[in-house]
């Protein structure tokens, strides 16, 4: 048997027991090549043994390693006859045991031990770390104290606080909670929490979840044979054994298993149409824009506690209000836990310290445009009743914020409800096929890499090609200019009248060289700058499709496993079908979300492409007026 081995294709931090953290480019020993829901068992080259999302490596068949020379047989000095054993077959000979190295051992996964404490999911999901993240970071955490803190006359308790369950035993498992839960806690990678209890039963049979819509289970279950019921009764589709993981803490894993149910209103349900190229979000019918404006220093508490206020100008209203950056905070909070198959941008930066000086001020401001233009442009997160609110709540009334703002955290189309929002063309949800699905994803998973090397690579050029402008060409430009004058100065020595007109001429050209080094330290701003701030963005993007991708990926590995079943006898075909009815409005989802990604994409790029030779066009008609001028100054000599 080959050696199991991968390569990490991106960086994963881990953050939750089980898991082990990978640096991209990293080899690991694979414990098995069978996913595990979407997860691998393996040992990093730290010698760390655990879990790791399978869409972060490759995988690598190393050549089989030669097979170990025989060890001597026991007792092979004992005469004829005497006790020496008997060879076995090679199959189970004792005489030359040598342990298997540790890639071929398949070791039991590991388990959280029992806990004594509330058990409370993390904040946020596992994600790739390698990625640079100045449109916000990794996943979403909100500001502390760091960047506009919380006012305690603004953020009041929260009214949809976690409840945490108590592990009962070393196997926790997952009970469904049916509707009884607000929308829970805010992290990244969706409010699993919020959907679900803890139970400490150990055997759940399908009987005792008759009432459960769709009938899934929660683990197998192992019957005596000759037991009373039927094989197809008995089956289930397994948990996923990382309750960590993105596609458990989204609550696609429940709305695949069918655990999920509610009440779906007209206003919130998500229509994925088949446009010319695919699957894609129905467009909103009245589209807009919203202007962000005028950042301004206010103070409150009489001067004790400052900060930036910026205008916002939505176009479908006319109306302005003022927003505090905690504001965007929020609502990328409420967003991120919304939508998890929806790639929502990232927020610019925080800051401890320079909040005020101009420059961050500016640059913090086309970061918010840039973010609230890729708003406004998505058909879902534009018509999204928190965003909704956050545009159009008056700034002046604090009492209609808070009620808009406690209504978005008791959302209940969160979790695994919120799948249930989404609705895919009439009689075509078998028509997806899987295996062309799960190319197609593949295939925007390495697109997606590479626009993420490449991205980095750009950045780091321009950003090294515009220091270097502000710096080094500036001072070049002007050590010319300088010595230029430093000879006209050198002719003015020489009182000949006739000379007059070249000396002034040759100043003059000195002149123009230093001028020309300040056009190349302020050309920059006009063209490079704004192409480093959508390459930030889109690097925030990028950042989020490996979540996204593991969601789509878990609900095929489900569906894959109850085929399984129904070929060996074991599942119905009637469950295994709405298995794959689910399955498909992931998708659906996830290739609309994949279709609107390059399609904004070409938008942007084309557009800041332009933008960019437009400045550049510019800027050299500049230097080269300035060198005409200096010419001419020399046709009077």
């Amino acid at each position: 048997m080959a050696l199991l081995r991968a390569r990490a294709l991106y960086d994963f931090r881990s953050e939750n027991p089980g898991e082990i953290s990978l640096r991209e480019h990293e080899v690991l020993s694979l414990c098995s090549d069978q996913e595990i829901e979407g997860w691998l068992e393996g040992v990093n080259s730290r010698g760390d043994r655990g879990l790791f999302p399978a869409s972060y490596v490759q995988l690598l068949r190393a050549a089989e390693p030669p097979a170990p020379l025989p060890a001597p047989l026991r007792y092979a000095n004992l005469p004829p006859g005497g006790f020496e054993p008997v060879a076995a077959p090679a199959s189970s000979s004792s005489s030359s045991f040598h342990p298997p190295p540790p890639a071929q051992q398949h070791p039991q996964p590991q388990l959280p031990p029992p806990a004594a404490e509330p058990f409370q999911l993390p904040p946020a999901p596992p994600v790739a770390s390698g990625y640079p993240f100045p449109y916000g970071g990794s996943p979403y955490q909100p500001s502390q104290g760091s960047d506009d803190d919380w006012d305690d006359d603004w953020d009041d308790s929260s009214t949809v606080a976690d409840e945490p369950g108590v592990l009962g035993s070393s196997y926790p498992d997952y009970e469904h909670a049916g509707m009884g839960g607000g929308g829970g806690g805010g992290g990244g990678g969706g409010p699993a929490s919020g959907r679900y209890r803890l139970s400490t039963r150990s055997d759940l049979s399908l009987s005792s979840r008759g009432s459960q819509p769709g009938g899934a289970h929660l683990a197998h279950h192992h019957h005596p044979a000759g037991g009373g019921g039927g094989a197809k009764s008995s089956a289930t589709v397994s948990r996923n054994l990382n309750r960590f993981s993105t596609f458990v803490k989204s609550g696609g894993e429940a709305f695949v298993l069918g655990e999920a149910a509610g009440f779906v209103k007209d206003g919130d349900k998500l229509c994925v149409v088949l446009g010319p190229h695919g699957p894609e979000w129905q467009e909103d019918p009245y589209p807009f824009q919203c202007s962000i404006e005028d950042p301004t220093k206010q103070t409150k508490f009489k001067g004790m506690k400052s900060y930036i206020a910026y205008k916002l100008v939505p176009s479908h209203t006319g109306q302005q209000v003022h927003r505090r950056y905690k504001h965007f905070d929020w609502l990328y909070g409420r967003l991120v836990e919304k939508f998890p198959v929806i790639s929502v941008p990232h927020l610019p930066e925080k800051q401890a310290t320079g909040r005020f000086e101009e420059d961050f001020i500016s640059k913090r401001r086309k970061g918010l445009a840039w973010w609230m233009d890729h708003m406004c442009s998505h058909p879902v997160l534009a018509q999204c009743d928190a965003f909704q609110h956050f545009l159009t709540c008056p700034s002046t009334d604090e009492k209609a914020w808070k009620q808009g703002k406690r209504k978005a955290e008791k959302d209940e189309m969160v979790g695994a409800n919120f799948f249930l929002t989404i609705s895919v063309p009439a009689g075509h949800p078998a028509s997806l096929d899987l295996q062309e699905v799960e190319s197609q994803v593949d295939g925007f998973k390495s697109f997606t890499k590479k626009m993420d090397e490449s991205t980095i690579q750009l950045n780091q050029t321009v950003n090294e090609f515009a220091r270097k402008q502000v710096t080094g060409f500036k001072k070049e430009y002007q050590k010319v200019g300088h010595s230029f004058k430093g000879l006209s100065q050198a002719f003015e020595m020489d009182q000949q009248v006739f000379s007059a007109g070249l000396n002034q001429a040759i100043a003059f050209t000195g002149e123009a060289y230093d001028a020309i080094g300040e056009l190349f330290a302020d050309q920059p701003r006009q063209d490079l700058d704004p192409v480093m701030d959508l390459l930030a963005l889109y690097q925030g993007h990028l950042a989020n499709f490996p979540d996204i991708i593991h969601v789509q990926k878990g609900a095929l590995t489900k569906v894959k496993e109850s085929k399984r079943h129904v070929e060996e006898g074991k599942m119905e075909a009637q469950k295994a079908d709405g298995i794959q009815d689910r399955c498909n409005i992931i998708s659906f989802a996830t290739l609309a979300e994949i279709h609107h990604f390059h399609k904004i994409r070409v938008r942007d790029f084309r557009s800041q492409m332009q933008h960019f030779l437009q400045q550049q066009i510019l800027f050299f008609q500049k230097v080269t007026q300035k060198l005409e001028e200096a010419l001419h100054k020399y046709d009077s000599v």
